[in-house]
């Protein structure tokens, strides 16, 4: 288990077998519906009823998307329906602790690491009985692809991940970022305290709508699209979700033990193999705009970073031709 007193021992572990971690094959059942993305569908894993959208050709080549934290599924409002018209079948699921998906067990630890967020990329994949996919995402949702790249490169095909390699360097948390950034990324710190969880769970909505200025000053959002949005966040294990990934993230909570062996991978920091193509947005007000020079190191296969003018960090909502055409990019990256 992680934390600031077993993180030196661990980093000198090793890494450890990946396997056995992915979830039963289940079968799809569709319920509800989604604004843009078709019904709300479930899907059974080993530990989540995992819900999801799925657009597009039964057929069709798969890209499964993530969404960020505080986001949910309808950053890709737009961006699923143009990859369908264009043959692909798009996956998009609601993280754990978002929206309609669901903890099997009431034992189970709500965990939020990375390992966590890979790992249900793999159990929902092998749920579906898709073999591979080109994945797409940002902020909570672009680690978990991060990671489940990183680690199960067979299992994807390209890679388009906005703020370029997003598996946290947990050898790093001591060291500070640029003051500006420090500030955008107050809640970090505010979720260390007692006083951080009551005030998510207490203002929950009002809480994202700050994020969200800040985090994009130029998207013009509507108060339905953060009503939407925080429709999401209706869901019994959110709060725990939510600080525990902010926790464990600053090293301030134990992870889950089942995640103990990807954890001591992921503190290797494993490259990108597989074709990807990386994006910032001009103006996201959480991680600044970049050349992608520095992140070079983490990506062994093809890449392609692109700045992408007035967008801000919920880049597939706020400008979604230029992650589609990253999707169409990436799929033709050798």
């Amino acid at each position: 288990m992680l934390n600031r007193r077993t993180f030196g021992k661990a980093v000198g572990v090793g890494a450890a077998a990946i396997g056995g971690l992915s979830g039963p094959l289940a079968a799809a059942s569709p319920t509800g519906g989604g604004r843009g993305l078709g019904p709300v569908r479930h899907v059974t894993t080993e530990l989540l009823k995992i819900a999801y959208h799925d657009v597009g050709p039964s057929n069709g080549k798969v890209v499964l998307l993530g969404h960020g934290w505080p986001y949910s599924p309808t950053a890709y409002a737009e961006v699923a329906p143009a990859l369908a018209r264009r043959g692909y079948r798009v996956v998009v699921p609601y993280l754990r602790g978002h929206g309609p998906t669901r903890f099997l067990k009431p034992d189970t630890f709500r965990s939020g690491q990375p390992a966590a967020l890979g790992s249900d990329v793999i159990s929902l994949m092998d749920a579906l009985e898709v073999r591979s996919a080109i994945f797409g995402g940002y902020d909570w949702g672009g680690r978990g692809l991060n990671v489940a790249a990183a680690l199960w490169p067979e299992r994807c095909t390209g890679l388009v991940s906005v703020n370029n390699y997003l598996i946290p360097n947990l050898a790093n948390v001591d060291n500070p970022d640029p003051v500006a950034t420090e500030a955008a990324h107050w809640y970090f710190y505010f979720f260390l305290t007692e006083r951080g969880r009551r005030g998510l769970a207490e203002q929950t909505k009002d809480l994202a709508r700050v994020v969200w200025l800040k985090n994009s000053p130029e998207w013009k959002f509507s108060e339905k699209d953060l009503d939407d949005a925080a429709a999401m966040f209706d869901n019994p294990d959110y709060v725990d979700i939510v600080i525990h990934v902010y926790r464990h993230r600053q090293l301030a909570a134990p992870g889950d033990p089942r995640y103990d062996a990807l954890e001591k991978k992921l503190l290797t920091q494993p490259k990108i193999t597989m074709p990807a193509v990386t994006l910032d947005g001009a103006s996201d007000g959480s991680v600044p705009p970049t050349d992608g020079k520095a992140s070079a190191k983490f990506f062994a296969g093809p890449r392609v970073h692109h700045v992408i003018p007035k967008a801000g960090h919920n880049l597939p909502r706020e400008t979604p031709k230029a992650f589609v055409d990253a999707v169409l990019e990436v799929a033709r990256l050798r």
